[in-house]
């Protein structure tokens, strides 16, 4: 599923325009990528969580030359799996 059937199904179900539909997500979107960036976490119970992970600085290899490069350490998106959505997978 991609953006465009997204948006087309809450239109659907939600009875609005998909201009409108577009619109909700959208501003889904940025409210967690503004929420993510103040570094706080966005927690959706049922669904899951959204958060920012520190990654520590490594030691990687160039693929092309072999050589040993210094990866900095930085921030990254996290999501984390509700239980309730964990629990659709389960056999």
């Amino acid at each position: 599923m991609n953006k465009a059937d997204l948006v087309g199904k809450i239109a659907e179900e939600v009875g609005v325009p998909k201009t409108k539909a577009a619109e909700m997500v959208d501003s889904f979107v940025a409210n967690v990528k503004d929420a993510l960036k103040a570094g706080e976490k966005v927690t959706l119970v049922g669904f899951g969580t959204f958060s920012v992970y520190q990654r520590k600085a490594r030691t990687g290899r160039n693929p092309q030359t072999g050589k040993k490069m210094k990866i900095p350490a930085k921030k990254v998106p996290k999501f984390t799996a509700g239980s309730a959505l964990k629990d659709l997978f389960k056999k």
